[in-house]
């Protein structure tokens, strides 16, 4: 009799990667029905619609980080940290690169890690299309040491102005930000509360309404292109409340250490630039033998299972998977799909575990909506009907408080209602004796 326990491998610790495996540590493997193992190259998680508070310092995110280890230890999987760069299908093994420290030295060296079901959630990056200049002088907000990266920049180009002998020159302290979806004009919102509040400890050499400026490029002819016009006109005229730059229907031919250059011949001076448009999946999985398409997503049915081998599953930003079976146009890379695949797959990994059953379900994408938060100033949403597919225009109170839930509902997935409940309490008490905006 053969008692190996069904070995399940998650590549890719996000927030659907995540939510996954703590759903099945806590089933499979609390019940010894199989071994979980999750893998991502970084020690914490971070849910990734934060990034623009902690790149702003609204978001201090030591406090608001999950990590890995004890997740895994409470939840009943195994983590390993490292990058996976080799797939060997036949013998149903991956690869993880050496981990190496910041000196040079290597931590950790090379492993590899044998497989029954293979499931890659790696998430996205963002896509700077080639444009000349971008990779080296913009930075991207897909992980929290981005994020981190660009609030140190800007902060100290905050005690540059205040400390120097020279006027503030053009420039100088102009945020520009290329992409305006729902990343783009979030963090336009934040950086502006964030850095007046900022400013306000004593930098008083420093008016943000004269010297701080935040400018938004976008190559459509409007805000947020991907989600309904109406959402669009309201974050319009929030932004142009706030002094924020639009330039619309302008499209980036060239980042400078000195600005942003446009299709148009314009020039946008600016020494913080923050690249926030188009996204693809991580270069890697072009060279695991299995089916890709142009922005490297890896090509999946229904069932989330890879075209080309049955026992190896991707979701999220990282797959490219029909809207719902048999159609020709596939699910948009929004936290909400990654959410729902991560319901669908652990449905099917008890199904394949418990049951031996290979007539998995397939997905079919549940659109409810979308939310967009400008921090103190305004929340905007479009959220669908389930039942009659009409949508409803919320604004104001309401749609911030639904924002603040969907972290709420995530942080749940991770650690149940009770945790989050002291979580809250804890939050509201400490708030009150801290600054609300990072001065580090």
């Amino acid at each position: 009799m053969n008692n190996k326990k069904h070995q399940i491998v998650i590549v890719g610790g996000g927030a659907g990667g995540l939510e996954l495996a703590t759903k099945l540590g806590d089933t499979l493997g609390k019940k010894n029905k199989a071994e979980i193992t999750l893998v991502d190259s970084k020690k914490t998680h971070i849910w990734k619609p934060l990034l623009h508070e902690i790149a702003a310092g609204s978001l201090n995110a030591d406090k608001d980080e999950l990590d890995y280890l004890a997740q895994a230890h409470w939840h009943h999987f195994n983590f390993r940290l490292g990058s996976m760069d080799a797939l060997n299908k036949s013998t149903k093994e991956i690869s993880l690169a050496p981990f190496i420290a910041p000196d040079g030295s290597e931590i950790i060296p090379r492993r590899r890690f044998s497989y029954d079901t293979l499931i890659i959630s790696v998430g996205s990056t963002i896509n700077d299309f080639g444009i000349k200049g971008a990779s080296e002088n913009a930075i991207a907000l897909d992980n929290q040491k981005q994020a981190q990266k660009f609030h140190q920049k800007l902060h100290n180009a905050i005690l540059k102005a205040q400390t120097q002998k020279d006027e503030i020159r053009n420039g100088q302290l102009e945020v520009v930000i290329v992409g305006a979806g729902a990343t783009g004009v979030e963090l336009a919102a934040e950086l502006h509360k964030a850095t007046r509040e900022m400013t306000a400890y004593g930098l008083d050499k420093i008016n943000p309404d004269k010297d701080i400026k935040i400018s938004l490029i976008e190559a459509s002819e409007r805000l947020l292109p991907a989600l309904p016009e109406r959402m669009s006109s309201s974050v319009d005229r929030e932004l142009k409340k706030l002094n924020v730059n639009l330039y619309l229907g302008e499209r980036v031919i060239n980042v400078s250490n000195q600005g942003v250059k446009t299709h148009t011949g314009r020039f946008i001076p600016s020494a913080l630039v923050v690249w926030a448009a188009g996204i693809k999946a991580p270069e890697f999985l072009k060279n695991l033998s299995l089916k890709v398409n142009e922005i490297n997503q890896i090509i999946v049915k229904s069932t989330l299972q890879s075209i080309d081998d049955d026992s190896i599953f991707a979701f999220g930003d990282c797959a490219a998977c029909p809207i719902k079976p048999g159609a020709k146009e596939f699910v948009p890379p929004r936290a909400q799909s990654a959410h729902q695949q991560a319901l669908l797959l652990n449905k099917t990994m008890k199904r394949l575990v418990l049951k031996n059953d290979y007539n998995l379900p397939q997905y079919s994408y549940k659109d409810y909506g979308s939310l967009v938060n400008l921090g103190r100033y305004s929340t905007v949403g479009n959220l669908m009907g389930s039942l009659t597919g009409s949508s409803m225009f919320v604004e104001g109170f309401v749609a911030r408080i639904m924002y603040l839930m969907l972290y709420q509902m995530h942080l749940m997935a991770l650690h149940g209602v009770t945790v989050v409940s002291f979580r809250l309490i804890a939050k509201f008490i400490t708030r009150r004796t801290e600054t609300h905006v990072k001065l580090h």
